[in-house]
């Protein structure tokens, strides 16, 4: 189990180092340069696509915006993160053609828990298929030992379905809807557990 702390610190620190303020990268597809940033003052992201002249398209306010938050490339589109001290999550958007909007794709998030690592984990869901995959573990107090143990909770494996988002209509409230169920997900599997 103790695997995933260092696991999860690697991801942590990757991520880190790829975010930035500013990205320039062929977004829509068009083969001209788009910009996508995070605009610390108005906390949004900015999207400036060639194919719509570059007027800026906008996310909702995002409420917890941290020094640690900022965009990378992905193959297909961009990724905005936003790290805290011992959690963060990851937001995947692409360009898609049909509706010419920027659509978000994927969601992942992961936690270190408190320093007994309880409740520490990851998970991420596909918003185009809705499968969603959960790596979480939990601080056993009950253990035969002294110190108790860290228990991993076998791989969460089930589908999650969320309205289709595009980028003028995300906001933080998406990813706290994904963390709620998310978490629901936690405690079920964690009980069952426990019961066994």
């Amino acid at each position: 189990m103790k695997i995933y702390t260092p696991l999860l610190l690697i991801l942590f620190s990757f991520g880190q180092s790829k975010a930035q303020q500013k990205l320039v990268k062929d977004i829509d597809f068009d083969g001209k340069n788009d910009t996508v940033y995070v605009h610390t003052g108005e906390s949004v992201i900015v999207c400036l696509l060639s194919s719509r002249q570059y007027k800026p398209i906008k996310s909702q306010p995002i409420e917890i915006l941290n020094q640690q938050s900022g965009v990378s490339a992905t193959k297909n589109g961009f990724e905005f993160q936003n790290h805290w001290m011992r959690a963060g999550y990851h937001n995947q958007f692409r360009y898609d053609k049909n509706t010419k909007q920027i659509q978000l794709i994927g969601m992942s998030r992961y936690e270190f828990g408190p320093a007994n690592n309880n409740g520490s984990g990851e998970s991420s869901v596909n918003l185009l298929t809705g499968d969603y995959i959960g790596n979480w573990n939990f601080y056993d107090n009950l253990a035969n030992n002294e110190k108790g143990n860290l228990v991993k909770i076998p791989t969460i494996k089930t589908k999650m379905w969320f309205n289709k988002t595009y980028l003028a209509g995300f906001s933080d409230k998406v990813y706290f809807d994904f963390s709620k169920r998310c978490s629901k997900l936690y405690y079920k599997h964690k009980a069952m557990m426990q019961s066994k």
